[in-house]
């Protein structure tokens, strides 16, 4: 009998792939608990089998109020467990059997995240896929399913990327994906030897999933060329990934330390003609012949996205025309905007150029008055204003100063004219002063103040000025 369940214990644990004293462990368990069952059992008690004999023996311990055992062992192994002893030792045994190969799963496959597997497509439909990946079901989700292509079908051989291993109540579960970039690495790692060998690196991977992906791969090896070996010869290696990809473009391009050539590289099959990058911003400016614009940027801007994700610098493309009309009118000054008028409303609306929305009549006075109180306020404080006040100020005075002694001056003419009009009063009975007080009248009217002296154009002598009036006035 020993002999008999010796090797029924050692032909279940090779059909479920467990070890025989793993089993021996799981079914000293299931004893434990059918004795604990059975009337008059202790509540200590713990179960022991031979391997060689397969005897059974059972041994307990008193507790005491502590709940610690104390005492000396007794073996209180029963004459016979019973029909409802051995159905329990039968559940719990398959259930401890199904655990143990649960765990064994999840431990197989959670050191596995980010490898590649090949299953069978089971059943599919809106939510998921799932795939039969032998003793384990992977779940492949919508969200990681290529759009394009054909739809999964049952009984398809699949290859998936392995992104997620979950421990359920059930089983690991295994989540997989047709969509990340990891997928393109794993598949040319099993089409290209030298990359499984690490002579070929891929050093970056942008991908498009069921459109386009573009890898950069760098060579250890002078002797080996990185492209023509992931190209393998005719195409035969990158034939079997985009195959397997259902048809998606795969691009290969070298990588470079040197930015500048990168970037040039990634926007192929375009030809760049100058590339200037902007360390700051991360900002790559690629000039392309005008032939050559549309495919830089590619259909619906995918080639130059795919570039920017595989460089990581923002890429900015412009033809050779659009360079030569920006070095044009770069010293133009452009509009800010335009008024227009709100067909709902009929209100004047102010629109910026930048294409930001309109804004009304009085949030546009608004800004404009505090863009003028943040200007005159960084006037104020800018030393420059200071200074250009203060020679201001200076100035000021000086012309202040200077109109004060011009009046003094005109105020000290008056008086000597008052002076002149009054000696010339005394003399009424000179004629010579007469016509001489005349022509100063005349010479007035000519000049301001009477502080100037005017030259006679008809016999050149100087006349001085005067405010005598005539007598005939008076």
């Amino acid at each position: 009998m020993s002999n008999e369940m010796t090797e029924a214990l050692q032909a279940l644990a090779e059909d479920r792939g467990i070890s025989v004293e793993r089993l021996f462990g799981i079914m000293a368990n299931a004893l434990e608990s059918a004795y604990k069952r059975m009337p008059e059992s202790y509540e200590y008690a713990w179960v022991t089998i031979d391997p060689s004999s397969f005897d059974i023996r059972v041994f307990a311990q008193d507790l005491d109020e502590d709940g610690e055992p104390y005492g000396p062992e007794m073996d209180v192994t029963p004459d016979s467990f019973g029909r409802i002893a051995a159905q329990t030792t039968k559940q719990i045994l398959t259930q401890g059997i199904r655990e143990v190969e649960r765990e064994m799963k999840y431990e197989e496959y959670a050191g596995r995240e980010g490898d590649i597997v090949t299953g069978i497509v089971q059943q599919t439909d809106s939510r998921y896929t799932l795939l039969d990946l032998g003793r384990v079901e992977a779940l492949l989700p919508q969200a990681e399913q290529v759009s394009m292509g054909p739809r999964n079908e049952g009984g398809n051989r699949v290859k998936a990327y392995i992104v997620e291993v979950r421990r359920t109540a059930k089983g690991p579960q295994i989540v997989v994906s047709r969509t990340h970039p990891g997928l393109i690495k794993r598949l040319f790692e099993l089409e290209v030897p030298e990359i499984a060998d690490g002579i070929v690196e891929i050093k970056a991977c942008a991908r498009e999933p069921g459109h386009r992906t573009k890898i950069a791969v760098f060579s250890n090896d002078q002797n080996v060329d990185p492209v023509g070996a992931c190209v393998g010869a005719r195409g035969s290696r990158v034939r079997m990934v985009v195959n397997e990809l259902n048809g998606e473009k795969v691009d290969i391009i070298p990588f470079s330390d040197d930015p500048y050539d990168f970037v040039a590289k990634a926007l192929s099959p375009a030809k760049v003609k100058d590339v200037r990058i902007d360390f700051d911003t991360g900002t790559a400016e690629v000039i392309v012949p005008d032939f050559q614009l549309s495919l830089a940027i590619g259909k619906e801007g995918q080639n130059a996205r795919l570039a920017h994700r595989l460089t990581g610098w923002r890429i900015d493309i412009k033809s050779e025309t659009q360079l030569a009309e920006e070095a044009a009118y770069q010293g133009e000054e452009w509009a800010e905007g335009e008024w227009i008028v709100d067909d709902e409303t009929g209100a004047q609306m102010w629109q910026p150029a930048d294409g930001s929305p309109a804004m009304s009549l009085e949030d546009w006075n608004a800004q404009q008055a505090a863009a003028e109180e943040s200007s005159e306020s960084a006037e104020k404080d800018s030393p420059e204003s200071s200074d250009s006040s203060s020679d201001e100020d200076s100035s000021s005075d000086e012309d202040s100063s200077s109109d004060e002694s011009s009046d003094d001056d005109s105020s000290s003419d008056e008086s000597s004219d008052d002076d002149s009009s009054s000696d010339e009063s005394s003399d009424d009975d000179s004629t010579d002063s007469d016509e001489d007080a005349a022509s100063a009248e005349d010479s007035t009217d000519e000049v301001d103040d009477g502080v100037t002296s005017k030259q006679d154009a008809s016999d050149g002598d100087a006349i001085e000025p005067t405010d005598e009036v005539d007598d005939s006035e008076e």
